[in-house]
């Protein structure tokens, strides 16, 4: 999701004490999985259920893989070796302890953390940290064996975001295990899911349907959260559930698209960047105060939609200059944006302005 050109800038601006970096910075430095690193101490077995119910190491996995991710950027910025430490210390007991994820959360679980682990490792591996080899391969061999399994096919569950992260992970998991197959099986299903999760007009009078569901409007509706208007450009499967989950797809669909942009051809150049462009505009908006149409989910919305819109904002608009003044306006009062305990952290940081 990053590469060392914008690690370099991130890194120049860091040290000129230029914002948002600075400050999305010294925020990094000063979190809780930072300044206070707790011992890594995973179960063999991650038991996830609904809504992390039971916990068996979910929220714990999850925090120690943001940490890890977090001390790694730490270690690529400041050259401070006790960061490197850190985060290898994290990932080498995981990868020598956890066999498996277990409840009906296992999959999400496993996307949300195989997600963040690869970035972390990808990091360490490449910046001269001095991760032995031998770790380098059991890390690996975890995220082959643990994660991929329960992510690289995706899912047929009846929320886009689910199998957005999901393959979001196994994407960045292939990168790197240098898994070409792996990466191509998980972005198909990735891109087949896209369209059945962001509406524009020109799909028709109903969305797209997913894998496993029915085309006709009555099955659509229900997916849908029983919204049944579909006449703005950027609607989301997940907006009358609540913008908080619409906010995951759009952050797997941003930092997937970064990452087939860094691995040479470009997302935000297709459909992909159409739809995640209008739909961060779209759900922006209300976020920023606009009322909700009556039709809109009988005008009522749930109006969090969380730290996700600086990966997106960044590409689009930034680096290719649409004009997103709503998603804008969003991303520059949430700066520096917070990590969300799953799978999105440090994007202030890594993405702001970051045209490297």
């Amino acid at each position: 999701m990053i590469s060392q050109s914008q690690l370099d800038f991130i890194r120049e601006k860091v040290y000129c004490q230029e914002q948002p970096w600075a400050d999305a910075y010294n925020a990094l430095l000063n979190g809780e999985n930072i300044a206070y690193p707790k011992e890594p101490s995973p179960p063999p077995i991650v038991v996830c259920g609904p809504y992390s119910i039971p916990d068996v190491g979910c929220e714990a996995e999850r925090n120690d893989s943001i940490s890890a991710y977090g001390n790694a950027l730490a270690w690529a910025i400041s050259g401070e070796y006790g960061y490197a430490q850190q985060a290898i210390k994290i990932m080498d007991a995981y990868s020598s302890t956890i066999q498996g994820h277990n409840d009906t959360n296992a999959r999400l679980q496993s996307g949300w953390v195989g997600s963040v682990w690869a970035r972390a490792g990808e990091i360490i591996r490449y910046t001269g940290a001095g991760w032995s080899s031998d770790s380098i391969s059991q890390f690996g061999d975890m995220l082959r064996n643990v994660y991929m399994p329960l992510t690289v096919n995706g899912t047929d569950h009846n929320v886009s975001n689910w199998e957005l992260v999901m393959t979001e992970a196994a994407i960045f998991m292939a990168v790197f295990l240098e898994d070409a197959d792996a990466y191509n099986t998980a972005m198909g299903w990735h891109l087949k899911r896209i369209p059945a999760t962001v509406y524009m007009t020109s799909d028709g009078p109903y969305p797209v349907a997913a894998r496993g569901q029915s085309s006709s409007p009555d099955a659509i509706v229900a997916w849908w959260f029983n919204e049944t208007t579909f006449i703005e450009d950027g609607q989301a499967e997940e907006t009358c559930r609540d913008l908080t989950h619409t906010g995951y797809s759009f952050a797997s669909m941003a930092h997937v698209a970064e990452t087939s942009r860094i691995q040479g051809f470009d997302l935000y150049e297709t459909d992909v960047g159409t739809r995640l462009r209008y739909g961060l505009e779209f759900h922006s908006q209300f976020v920023n105060g606009e009322p909700v149409p009556s039709w809109l989910c009988g005008g009522e919305l749930k109006l969090t939609l969380g730290p996700i819109t600086e990966v997106g904002y960044n590409a689009l608009s930034f680096r290719m200059g649409f004009d997103m003044p709503e998603t804008g306006f969003l991303t520059e009062i949430q700066r520096p944006a917070q990590d969300n305990g799953l799978f999105v952290a440090y994007e202030t940081l890594t993405h702001a302005r970051n045209d490297a």
